[in-house]
């Protein structure tokens, strides 16, 4: 059995048109739908932007961790977060694109590094086998 090392909790109330608050109100938002969806998204951010935004965090994290002592990099890493008509339910589906910018190293490196981190990233791992993760590494 695993020890939990932190809970996160937030609250929404009204969907993608309504608030999204943590727990300790580091996070108070205002949702709206995005633009893409009904021209205009309103002044407030979306469930795909804040998924990103810690996807990447995470993702971040988790190349510093395979990275270790050895080699020493600083990455940039950006998550394009896409939601998609499933035309198998007629609802909808998320599909990731991880831009990956490392410099000092060579691509292969770069490359190496990428695909141990997506499979030490808990983000990685909740999403294996449910959404399309692409990774774009480029070593710079």
């Amino acid at each position: 059995m695993m020890s939990v090392l932190f809970t996160a909790k937030a609250t929404s109330r009204g969907g993608r048109a309504g608030t999204v608050r943590s727990d300790d109100g580091v996070i108070d938002f205002q949702l709206a739908n995005p633009r893409a969806l009904n021209g205009d998204g309103g002044n407030g951010t979306n469930p795909e932007s804040l998924f990103a935004a810690g996807y990447s965090a995470c993702f971040n994290s988790a190349l510093g961790l395979v990275a270790g002592e050895k080699i020493k990099v600083d990455p940039v890493v950006s998550a394009e977060v896409s939601l998609l008509k499933d035309e198998s339910d007629n609802g909808f589906k998320l599909s990731v694109i991880l831009n990956v910018d490392i410099s000092g190293i060579s691509q292969e490196e770069a490359e190496s590094l990428v695909e141990k981190a997506h499979q030490v990233c808990p983000y990685s791992k909740a999403t294996r086998g449910n959404i399309d993760v692409e990774l774009k590494v480029n070593a710079n």
